[in-house]
């Protein structure tokens, strides 16, 4: 099956060939044959009921520094593609959001991966809520009382942006640190949406797991371990990963989760496991598989386009 697929993603000079999830999936779908684009969101127009894209044919191969190869840029109606892969990094705003509407216009005749309906619907940070008993205890909220007594329930808290990414604008609030109420007028300046807090885990020292879902079911794991002074397990922000494997409370949680995820059309998440709890469940630009390619021997971008050829077959037929 060879297939017209357009990658929606962020530059792609910018990416890093040995981490960039992104990067092995378009690698994979080069292997095999397919047709593949790049544009960035900015590059999308839709006008007279038609969604187009300013695009350049991409070919890509892991040789650092010489890793991709653009043609000349061309406008696609990506109504005519098969395929278009939403990738683009957060922060989940109200471009990402627009995006995710404009899509939805081609989906599923052209197969969105992610579905843009419910990757909209699906915030990493809110999406979670659906499964509470899964979860550390959580507060959403902009109501300092609200905070101020979750922080005196349980102490040793974490407070977060409800729609960012990347470990961005985290923090560990200890008992004895006096800066919450600076924290929240600074949150306040930031944005007008709620904030996030979670009782500290203090398994997060010996690292979270993120666990990788292909079509609901789980293929492969890593551990991301934070640097020392740090409480924050992403990769980009110094966490160090290390191979790892799904126990039985991990397994527990993908088989409540992972019917929810297949039927909504979420093709590829990462979720984060933490002491046991589940306190993400990521679906915009999920990350993790070349890592965890390297421990485990396993080739997860091959899987996550064996289910999306698989969509097509069935969506053509």
């Amino acid at each position: 099956m060879k297939l017209a697929v357009a990658i929606q993603m962020d530059p792609i000079e910018s990416v890093n060939i040995e981490t960039d999830s992104t990067f092995a999936l378009a690698l994979e779908a080069d292997r095999r044959g397919h047709a593949i684009f790049h544009y960035l969101p900015q590059n999308l127009a839709f006008a007279q009921g038609r969604l187009k894209a300013r695009a350049r044919a991409l070919s890509v191969r892991r040789k650092a520094g010489d890793h991709y190869t653009l043609g000349a840029p061309e406008t696609l109606d990506l109504a005519g593609l098969d395929v278009v892969l939403m990738r683009q990094d957060p922060p989940f705003d109200m471009a990402y959001i627009t995006a995710t509407h404009l899509l939805e216009h081609i989906h599923p005749a052209t197969l969105v991966v992610n579905d843009p309906v419910s990757v909209r619907n699906a915030p990493e940070k809110l999406f979670v809520t659906r499964f509470p008993e899964l979860m550390p205890p959580t507060l959403i909220a902009s109501d300092r009382d609200e905070i101020k007594a979750f922080r005196a329930e349980h102490r040793e808290i974490v407070v977060k942006p409800l729609y960012g990414g990347g470990g961005a604008g985290v923090f560990h609030i200890r008992p004895e640190d006096d800066n919450l109420n600076a924290l929240l007028e600074m949150f306040t300046a930031w944005s007008r949406e709620p904030v996030i807090v979670q009782k500290y885990i203090p398994a997060v020292r010996q690292g979270d797991k993120r666990i990788v879902l292909v079509e609901g079911r789980a293929v492969g794991a890593l551990r991301r371990v934070p640097p020392p002074g740090e409480a924050r397990a992403n990769l980009h922000v110094g966490a160090r990963a290390e191979k790892a494997t799904l126990d039985a409370r991990d397994r527990d949680i993908c088989a409540a989760i992972g019917p929810a995820l297949k039927e909504k059309g979420l093709v590829f998440v990462g979720i984060d496991v933490i002491g046991g709890f589940l306190t993400e469940i990521n679906v915009t630009s999920p990350t993790g598989i070349q890592e965890i390619g390297r421990f485990d021997g396993v080739a997860i971008e091959a899987q996550i386009w064996d289910a999306i050829e698989a969509r097509v077959k069935t969506a053509k037929a």
